[in-house]
């Protein structure tokens, strides 16, 4: 005997099924259902109306008016007939209908007279709910209300194909998002593990060039040496791919000595250049002396791509030269272009040599080395500062790779300071926190050299517990160690042993960001492994010099602003300087507010300050508002607001400086 209280479609599982895939039940109320549900209202006429979706057993309303109920019970409900159907349900006058003139909501309840459903049909033939219109008086749809009614029922099975696309495709996102984050990971993890043997190897044959050697040898060492800054050259490459592929490579925008830079660059690669090629650098007799912009990118444009007309040039020339294109009242554009008489590229080969992985000849991977790299990563460096690299190029007669970049004026003036040699530092005593035992011989060794004393730490304790015993000068930090790493170990010096002594980070690990953390962790200094000693020495006098703070430097992400201004300039420079213009002085308004103890005004300021704070990603200033805005609300200010208002107040001169440079 069939007990069903309720009729069955005969493709019930299936339904159900369909249904669940689109996870609409019990879910928030959304706008776009709730509009579909007034529309209906509207063009029917009617008290009543819901878009509604049947499971097992209830009818359980998305959106609805007039009912002020969340679900009933599938048995007692119209619109388990109407899901039986492939069309629209209209019943004029339920007292003349057979099924529902003794219904409880018709003959009481919801005083149902008239009655519209059409059921909601997905894209696969499956019926999981309906929309009706609804009345307490008898009722006739017109042709076009009935078309309106179909149409707002599409729209709605469109909103939910939309909505589940959009689930998936965020979860597909997250899925990519972890994809990426455990490529980096994998990627700076294994750079560790080959940058720690590696900074031995390189570290250990500076050492051994110093001392006294025949000609053989050194010919060996050189040797060692360049096999050596190579396979670290690879490293990097593969690095900054990852970088540029996950948007976490950013260009600095800093003023800089464009001279003595290109000079440097051709000086390094001057001494690798062999007898038979000439080697020069030609640069416009009116080509500015500084500008600001990122001279640690452009170095590595250059020596990339004057490596490659190097390395592909076996007799005949290689000429570097920068002409001075135009120069505004802000800026100057600058065309830098490196050309050689080397073996060219073919011409069908011209549109993907800028392919990661690709070479001109599939020979010249073996003749000439090389990961194919270079000139991908050259070509994006290049495009993340608003410039185009090109390349002309005839086989047997050479190659030219040329681009436009512009940089803004700056008004930096260098000053002359005389090299202090190591013995100028005296007789410093210093720890290293290192685990490894090659890079522990490596740097008692190079600090030996310089003339300073040298204690070692195999581990984060060790190394608390040496600086609670001694007095030392200086700390050289890793950051990968046991029981307690290098950021554990900071933060246990700085916060519970309170002492101010300069800590230098020294590692092989390249995740993005890292030299950020360091800093924010209270470190001095950053030293990246493989090092040079010149590096380290650097590093080590721009620690302990009393008026070098070694601040962290302000960095204002304008990714939201650049969307924004889709690429309008002029939008981008109004909205920056709008910035500059109104946010100081609100800060100012803000502190005067808030030493009169005016709750309303601070409320005020700090709320509508938040917004702009938000544009320019500026998370930390803003949480800054919050603590504030939050004893404005208990109307209770404390030191922990003035420490908040201290610095959001330094936080925003730091913004500001740093807006001013990149306009």
């Amino acid at each position: 005997m069939n007990t069903q209280p309720y009729p069955l479609p005969e493709n019930e599982l299936e339904r159900l099924a369909a249904l669940k895939r689109y996870n609409i039940l019990d879910t928030l109320p959304d706008n776009a259902f709730d509009d579909a549900t007034k529309l209906v209202s509207y063009i029917c006429g009617v008290p009543i109306a819901h878009i509604s979706f049947i499971d097992a057993s209830r009818q359980w309303f998305k959106s609805e008016i007039g009912i002020g109920v969340s679900e009933v019970p599938r048995e007692i409900s119209f619109c388990q007939y109407t899901i039986m159907e492939t069309k629209m349900v209209e019943i004029n006058d339920t007292f003349l209908n057979d099924r529902f003139k003794d219904d409880p909501n018709v003959t009481g309840g919801f005083k149902v007279r008239f009655y519209a459903g059409i059921p909601l049909t997905t894209p696969d033939g499956y019926n999981i709910g309906t929309i009706c219109a609804i009345d307490h008086e008898t009722k006739e749809l017109n042709e076009n209300q009935r078309n309106a009614l179909s149409i707002v029922a599409k729209h709605v099975i469109n909103l939910l194909e939309l909505r589940t696309k959009n689930i998936e495709l965020a979860a597909q996102k997250k899925i990519a998002d972890r994809a990426v984050l455990a490529k980096d990971s994998f990627l700076a993890n294994m750079s560790h593990e080959i940058r720690t043997p590696l900074n031995a190897i390189i570290g250990f044959t500076d050492l051994l060039a110093q001392t006294k050697l025949d000609k053989v040898q050194h010919d060996y060492i050189d040797s060692v040496q360049i096999a050596g800054e190579n396979l670290l050259l690879i490293i990097n490459d593969i690095l900054d791919l990852s970088k540029i592929e996950s948007g976490n490579l950013t260009i600095e925008s800093e003023p800089f000595n464009l001279k003595k830079t290109l000079k440097h660059v051709y000086n390094l690669l001057k001494v690798k250049v062999p007898n038979d090629i000439e080697f020069n650098l030609f640069l416009d007799a009116d080509m500015p002396e500084h500008v600001i912009g990122d001279q640690g990118r452009l170095n590595q444009i250059l020596v990339n791509l004057v490596g490659n007309a190097l390395k592909f040039t076996e007799d005949g020339d290689v000429t570097v030269s920068v002409k001075m294109l135009e120069e505004t009242e802000d800026n100057y554009t600058l065309k830098f272009s490196v050309k050689d008489t080397g073996i060219g590229i073919p011409e069908e080969k011209l549109k993907t040599i800028f392919e990661r992985f690709t070479q001109a000849e599939e020979s010249t991977t073996r003749r000439f080395g090389g990961t194919g790299l270079g000139l991908s990563i050259v070509k994006q460096l290049i495009e993340l500062q608003h410039g185009e690299l090109q390349v002309k190029s005839k086989v047997g007669r050479g190659s030219e790779f040329f681009f436009v970049l512009n940089y803004k004026k700056s008004d930096y003036i260098e000053t002359k300071t005389e090299t202090a040699a190591g013995e100028s530092l005296g007789k410093l005593k210093i720890l290293l926190c290192e685990d490894n035992i090659l890079n522990q011989k490596l740097a008692k060794s190079v600090i030996h050299n310089f003339g300073f004393e040298l204690d070692i730490a195999e581990n984060g304790e060790i190394g608390i517990e040496l600086l609670s015993k001694n007095e030392y000068d200086l700390v050289l930090m890793d950051l990968q160690m046991p029981v307690k790493d290098g950021y554990q170990t900071t933060e246990y010096i700085r916060n519970e042993m309170q002492a101010t002594i300069p800590i230098i980070a020294m590692t092989a690990h390249s995740l993005i960001g890292e030299q950020e953390r360091c800093y924010e962790a209270g470190m001095n200094g950053y030293v990246p492994k493989p090092f040079k000693q010149a590096m380290l020495l650097d590093a080590i006098k721009a620690a302990l010099n009393p008026d070098n703070k070694l601040a962290r430097r302000r960095k204002v992400d304008l990714s939201f602003i650049d969307e924004t201004a889709c690429g309008d300039q002029n939008f981008k420079k109004e909205i920056i300087n709008l910035f500059i213009e109104k946010i100081p002085a609100d800060v100012a308004q803000l502190q005067e507010a808030f030493s009169r103890d005016d709750y309303d005004a601070v409320k005020r300021l700090t709320h509508n300050m938040k917004s702009s704070l938000d544009m320019f990603m500026l998370a930390d200033l803003s949480n800054c508002l919050s603590v504030i805005e939050a004893e404005a609300l208990l109307e209770r200010f404390t030191a922990m607001g003035v420490d908040e208002i201290n610095t959001l107040q330094s936080g925003i001169v730091d913004v500001v400086k740093y807006l001013r440079e990149v306009q």
